[in-house]
């Protein structure tokens, strides 16, 4: 019904605005929503809530842009929010996991496992991202020119870039700070190496006490993580009004072709590759939908994979994965993992290139690939990071004359990196959320 009335003003919306005067259009288009928000409070579920939050956020950035610019403040207290959940949470389910109900060769198989499986999709992704550019051909003859905007958000972007070591990164110097910069990585390999030093402590007694506080601790950051997550319907009409309002109507101009091509390449993914290894898996797929669909949502709006990291570790676990499991792979999944963020950098590096009148060989291509095979891993599943990791790999890239490629025709893509954020984290989360099932089922722990 929901879906039902939100598509019908959608499609008045759009082709019958001559037959239908303005006024009657927005008095419709509010009814509906009025009703959606009805069903959603039948319903009393978050899911719809989150749905119908989003609709309403387009519904205000569209019809009144200023309103809805500092409803970004939502969104953003909804992020902190989360944020101070990851590293608690983390640290305790991952010490129970491995200190009382695991083994340390377990670990050691988890991660050896995940790696492959990781290192495997992730490479598929960036082909297909190579393969879906190749054939539409999107950058021939675009026209990349950056306005004051998307130049200022560039600047701040590039002037944040730090040295990215991928193996140094792993490991974190102090774990205070690795919190603070909320380095999940980090944060997971000082929990394993604690669960592990917990493990081996022979005294019952000490090692039951912090045994006993982990688990209080674990209990406690879920609760935690249901009370954030009430505040969640707000926080995606936020993200969803601030996103329409400061693009407008008019952002996609000659960029639709890159985000038809990337959506359509995300789609693919899912279909050639996830669906396949759901069915080999053996995947409870309507389980396994229910289990992700307020994570999914809360991702798309928000444009941010550690936004719906708390709430993907409960629900999983909910769909009958151990604990222990979902807590080592969900997180390592979001540095290692990211399979619609490295399909969107090879499709953009292309794309770019192409723009720019550059006709890259296949061997260029190849080159380019196994680059972004490794400055990828460790990125952090938050907005900006892609963006970083595209200028970088488009500098390695030669013009016919010698010169390198201008990474500054990276900042047109700006525009619309927002729309894009959404579709590329959305797959990020169902990869990992699907990793997760593929490792407990190897494990044999489900």
């Amino acid at each position: 019904m929901l879906f039902g009335v939100l598509s019908i003003l959608y499609l008045i919306n759009q082709y019958a605005i001559a037959k239908i005067p303005d006024a009657l259009l927005q008095v419709l288009k509010w009814l509906g929503l009025g009703l959606a928000t009805w069903f959603a409070w039948e319903r009393k579920n978050l899911t719809a809530w989150i749905m119908v939050a989003m609709f309403i956020g387009v519904a205000l950035g569209n019809d009144f842009p200023e309103i809805s610019k500092p409803l970004k403040v939502l969104s953003d207290i909804f992020l902190r929010l989360i944020k101070t959940i990851i590293a608690p949470l983390l640290f305790a389910t991952l010490v129970v996991g491995i200190a009382g109900h695991s083994n340390i060769k377990q670990v050691g198989r988890m991660g050896l496992k995940s790696l492959i499986y990781f290192e495997l999709v992730t490479t598929v992704a960036l082909v297909i991202g190579l393969i879906a550019i190749n054939l539409t051909q999107a950058g021939v003859g675009t026209v990349l020119e950056a306005g004051s905007s998307q130049i200022e958000k560039a600047n701040k972007l590039l002037a944040q870039k730090q040295t990215h070591d991928v193996i140094l990164d792993v490991f974190p110097e102090n774990i205070a700070k690795a919190i603070a910069e909320n380095q999940i990585l980090q944060i997971v390999i000082f929990s394993i190496l604690f669960g592990i030093g917990l493990a081996l402590v022979q005294n019952e007694e000490k090692k039951s006490v912090m045994l006993r506080f982990t688990e209080s601790l674990s209990e406690v950051m879920f609760k935690f993580t249901h009370i954030v997550m009430l505040f969640a319907p707000l926080a995606v009409g936020g993200a969803m009004a601030y996103s329409v309002a400061s693009m407008g109507l008019g952002v996609l101009g000659n960029l639709l072709k890159l985000v038809a091509t990337l959506y359509g390449a995300l789609i693919a993914f899912v279909a050639l590759v996830l669906l396949p290894i759901a069915v080999l898996t053996k995947l409870p797929f309507k389980q396994f939908l229910n289990a992700i669909s307020e994570p999914v949502s809360i991702a798309f709006a928000t444009a941010s994979s550690e936004a719906a990291l708390p709430k993907a570790m409960e629900r999983l676990e909910q769909m009958g994965i151990p604990r222990k499991v979902v807590a080592f792979v969900l997180p390592t999944g979001y540095s290692f993992n990211l399979d619609g963020t490295t399909l969107y950098l090879s499709l953009a590096s292309v794309f770019i290139a192409q723009a720019s009148g550059l006709d890259l060989t296949v061997g260029q291509q190849i080159q380019m690939c196994l680059i972004l095979m490794l400055t990828s891993k460790g990125v952090a599943g938050v907005r900006g990071a892609s963006f970083l990791i595209l200028v970088s790999t488009i500098s390695t890239l030669s013009m016919p004359d010698g010169s390198t490629l201008d990474p500054t025709k990276a900042f047109a893509i700006l525009a619309v990196d927002a729309l894009m954020d959404m579709g590329r984290t959305t797959v990020n989360v169902i990869g990992n959320c699907l990793a997760t099932w593929v490792i407990a089922k190897w494990e044999g722990e489900v």
